[in-house]
């Protein structure tokens, strides 16, 4: 027999946790208790933990429930783990670093009754140092262009959404740091709502598990896939422009100087629009993908 849905499932995917997760998980269970739920769980994703995270929460309530990778299969695994195992028709996401702050998942949840995501996004001063603000800066700006649509925190990991909505989009999702970039450039390509909702998130306690410069390349690259995925135009007409600006540039030039066309510019015309008509079949392919997702 199937345990009966809840109403909220807090989904926290942990790694080597065992210093803060317990701390978590008791303020967390406090928060919703005091919050007037009943019908919730905890869902903890051991994540193939070395230093027994897992046994910290083991017997710390009837709502506490712990799932366990037999070894490490990054981040974004244990959250598809905790969208499979969660019972819950609401998804609340949040770290097991003690970062994010339960009072807040209230204004989630009643946010979800609007939109189809709530975001929880983080302030400059809620950013672990300078060239972390760059970097997601940078990655908001690349994702409202992929978009149409203005991003506040493209990676933030402390979100809500509705599980059959989740479990759309589970094929999509990586199994490394960027699942909230994925989450979120499909569920805005696709047409969903989202909406940012500012909090306050204090350094960690720790080591980051973040590496700026290979983890930074993934989420630039997820960007691109995403865009393959979604609105390749957003993609191809730039490298288009591109080459027909190059082209109409090196043709002013050797018209000015040798006063003939020259095969170089007819290559980067022809390159330019090759491109372009490729960008129109892909957009093509992506728009008949999105129909086959949507189909019921």
């Amino acid at each position: 027999m199937q345990p009966p849905e809840l109403e909220l499932s807090v989904v926290i995917p942990a790694y080597n946790e065992a210093h803060s997760i317990a701390r978590v998980v008791e303020a967390l269970a406090r928060n919703l208790e005091g919050q007037g739920h009943s019908s919730y769980e905890i869902l903890v994703v051991d994540d193939g933990s070395r230093d027994g995270t897992a046994d910290q929460v083991r017997g710390l309530g009837p709502q506490v429930r712990v799932v366990e990778h037999p070894y490490n299969m990054g981040n974004g695994a244990a959250v598809k783990t905790g969208i499979r195992q969660a019972r819950g028709a609401l998804l609340v996401f949040m770290d097991a670093d003690g970062q994010h702050d339960p009072a807040d998942i209230p204004r989630f949840v009643e946010g979800c009754r609007r939109f189809d995501m709530v975001v929880g996004a983080r302030g400059r001063g809620s950013q672990a140092g300078w060239h972390r603000w760059l970097a997601n800066s940078l990655y908001n700006h690349l994702a409202s262009y992929v978009t149409g649509r203005p991003v506040a925190d493209l990676t933030s990991g402390f979100r809500a959404f509705r599980r059959d909505l989740a479990r759309r989009y589970l094929g999509l999702l990586p199994n490394g740091f960027s699942y909230p970039t994925t989450i979120t450039l499909s569920l805005m390509r696709a047409g969903f709502s989202v909406v940012y909702i500012p909090i306050q998130a204090p350094r960690r306690q720790g080591k980051s598990k973040i590496r700026l410069l290979s983890d930074g390349a993934k989420f630039l690259l997820v960007i691109m896939k995403i865009s393959m995925l979604f609105s390749p135009l957003k993609i191809f007409l730039p490298v288009s422009a591109y080459f027909f600006l190059m082209g109409v540039g090196y043709y002013g030039y050797t018209f000015f100087t040798e006063h003939r066309f020259t095969n170089m510019s007819m290559l980067l015309f022809t390159t330019s629009a090759t491109v372009f008509m490729m960008g129109l079949v892909a957009e093509q392919i992506a728009q008949m993908r999105h129909e086959r997702v949507e189909a019921p």
